[in-house]
C-alpha cells in the first residue's frame, strides 16, 4: 500500500541557471587599438569584394532593362560622402581599376568612379546636402548618371580616334548608353541604403572609439 506524500513536502529543485556561453566577444571599445584597426580594414576590403561579387549578380528585384545596380559606384559614394575629395577620387580609382580586371581596361571604369569620388567629396565639402538616405540616393542617381555618360564618351572617343565609328554608330551608342544610365540610376539609387547604412554605421564607430 502506498503512503501518499503530503502536499508540499517535496521542496522543489530550483531550476539551473542557464549556461553562460564560455566565449564572450568584448566589445569594440575593450580591443587592442591594432586589432581593432586590422578589424576596420577587413570589414571594408570585405565590403569591396562583395560588391565585386554582386556587380555580374541578377536577383529578382535587381535587374531593369538587363542592367544591374552599379554596387562599386554605390560604395564610392558612400565611402566618399564624409572624406576629403582627394581620398574619394583614390578609392574610385582603385575600384575602377579592378573593375577594369573583371571586364576589359579599355575603356576604364577607374577614369568615372575616380570622378565619382572627387565630386562627391566636393559635394560634402560644401556641405550642399545633407547625410540622409534621401540625400544619399539622389547622390548616387546622379552620379550613376554621370559615370555612364563617361563610359559613353570614352567609347565614342576610342572609335573616333582609331577611325571605327560612324556617326550612325556614335548615335547607337548615345541610345544606348541613355537607357543604360537611366536603368542603373535607377536601380542603384533604391539599393543605396543597403550599401551606405551598415557601412556608414560601421566606419562612424570605428571613427569614435580611434579619438
Amino acid at each position: 500500500m502506498k503512503i501518499p506524500a503530503f502536499v508540499g513536502s517535496r521542496q522543489k529543485k530550483p531550476k539551473s541557471p542557464k549556461r553562460k556561453s564560455k566565449i564572450q566577444i568584448p566589445p569594440l571599445s575593450g580591443w587592442h587599438p591594432a586589432v581593432r584597426q586590422l578589424m576596420g580594414w577587413v570589414v571594408t576590403v570585405g565590403s569591396v569584394i562583395l560588391c565585386l561579387l554582386l556587380l555580374p549578380t541578377r536577383l529578382p528585384g535587381m535587374e531593369l532593362l538587363g542592367i544591374g545596380p552599379n554596387w562599386l559606384l554605390i560604395w564610392v559614394v558612400a565611402w566618399s560622402v564624409k572624406r576629403t575629395m582627394f581620398t574619394g577620387a583614390l578609392a574610385g580609382i582603385i575600384l575602377g581599376l579592378l573593375q577594369d580586371g573583371m571586364t576589359s581596361p579599355l575603356p576604364t571604369h577607374a577614369l568615372s568612379l575616380g570622378i565619382v569620388g572627387l565630386l562627391t567629396g566636393l559635394l560634402q565639402k560644401q556641405r550642399f546636402m545633407e547625410e540622409d538616405f534621401i540625400s544619399i540616393a539622389v547622390i548616387v542617381f546622379v552620379m550613376a548618371v554621370l559615370g555612364e555618360t563617361i563610359f559613353g564618351l570614352q567609347l565614342t572617343f576610342m572609335g573616333d580616334a582609331y577611325g571605327g565609328h560612324s556617326l550612325r554608330q556614335a548615335g547607337n551608342i548615345w541610345t544606348y548608353y541613355q537607357r543604360v544610365a537611366l536603368a542603373s540610376a535607377i536601380l542603384s539609387s533604391l539599393w543605396a541604403p543597403v550599401v551606405y547604412y551598415p557601412l556608414n554605421l560601421w566606419w562612424q564607430r570605428m571613427k569614435f572609439l580611434e579619438q
